[in-house]
């Protein structure tokens, strides 16, 4: 349900992202103007994408997205990494299985194949 608080911090927000994106168009488009000049036009796409990531940063979907980043990295250190030998053990078992899978749906193709194609219709 959509509040007060959200309909009035939108307007600043898209307006924010919508000069993120504009930004990022301008240097774009000051990297073609710039042709042959590789220096400058090297310049003009950096100083676009640099202003156009401080702006997005700075709207409220960007402070959310940065809180959203450090909470994901401090998630990603509390979780329990598996150990080389753990690795190795799991992909021995998963490469096993699917040797034993394999083996069992071709044993099963063939016999279906000789019961259809031998005994039911004949064929050699």
């Amino acid at each position: 349900m959509t509040t007060a608080t959200d309909v009035t911090s939108a307007w600043p927000n898209r307006l924010m992202l919508l000069a993120s994106v504009a930004a990022f168009l301008a240097g774009v488009v000051g990297f073609h103007w710039a042709g042959d000049r590789a220096l400058m036009a090297l310049g003009l796409l950096l100083a676009g994408l640099v202003v156009a990531v401080v702006l997005g940063l700075l709207s409220p979907s960007g402070r959310r997205f940065v809180a959203f980043s450090r909470e994901a990295t401090l998630e990603a250190k509390r979780v329990h990494w598996p150990t080389r030998k753990e690795t190795l053990q799991a992909t021995g078992i998963v490469f096993v299985f699917v040797f034993v899978m394999a083996l069992f749906l071709w044993l099963t193709d063939k016999s279906l194949e000789w019961v259809l194609y031998d005994l039911l219709l004949g064929w050699k």
